[in-house]
């Protein structure tokens, strides 16, 4: 079982934490990652863009000039895409990117994203995060205490005052257990767990009974 050593927020030792092997210490495979990964930036796509087609560009209807005779090349409408104006082919329409995966393999995912930033010493639990206000300069000086360049930070619950405090300050990003992705471990170099929050982050998958 892994023992992580547990930090105050002036990176000073106040601790240790059994962390479960299930969650923190699986084998990771890329190829699982990369097809997650990929399903949720497919998911985030907006799919509006949208080419007219002829049958929508305006025009058309009456044929430009007569087929022989006027020396100039043949034409039946001026919706033609060889027009200046006229319609794209085969041009992209609205579609929605997502793509199913199963949840199983989306929470092994994210055990495996949890397990490698465990077996790359980028995971750091901290016992909390407390503030004096919520400014930025606060928060900004514990992060220096910490050693956070680009962070993703996990809370046991929405704080307000912990999110107006980091918003503004560049690579780190705070989030919950619930709100907890493939993606955004994987954009972050470095995952910061607070104490309280492991055991939810655990719980996850023993709800999902995975």
């Amino acid at each position: 079982m892994a023992t992580v050593k547990v930090y105050d927020q002036n990176k000073q030792e106040s601790g240790e934490l059994t962390l479960a092997p299930d969650v923190f210490e699986i084998e990771v495979r890329p190829e699982i990652l990369n097809l997650v990964v990929r399903a949720q930036m497919a998911a985030r796509r907006a799919g509006t863009h949208n080419a007219k087609t002829r049958a929508f560009v305006s025009g058309g209807g009456v044929k430009p000039w007569k087929q022989k005779g006027t020396g100039r090349a043949r034409s039946g409408s001026n919706r033609s895409p060889v027009w200046r104006g006229g319609a794209i082919i085969f041009g992209p329409s609205p579609r929605d990117y997502a793509f199913k995966v199963n949840s199983k393999v989306r929470s092994l995912a994210l055990k495996m994203a949890l397990s490698s930033r465990l077996a790359g010493d980028s995971l750091l639990v901290v016992k909390a995060i407390e503030l004096p206000e919520a400014k930025t300069r606060h928060f900004a000086r514990v992060a220096g205490a910490l050693g956070l360049d680009k962070a993703l930070i996990v809370a046991p619950e929405e704080n307000s005052a912990l999110i107006r405090s980091a918003r503004n300050i560049p690579g780190l990003t705070l989030t919950t257990p619930e709100r907890l992705s493939v993606l955004e471990i994987l954009k972050h170099k470095q995952l910061v767990l607070l104490e309280e929050a492991v055991a939810p982050v655990q719980a996850r998958f023993a709800k999902k009974g995975a």
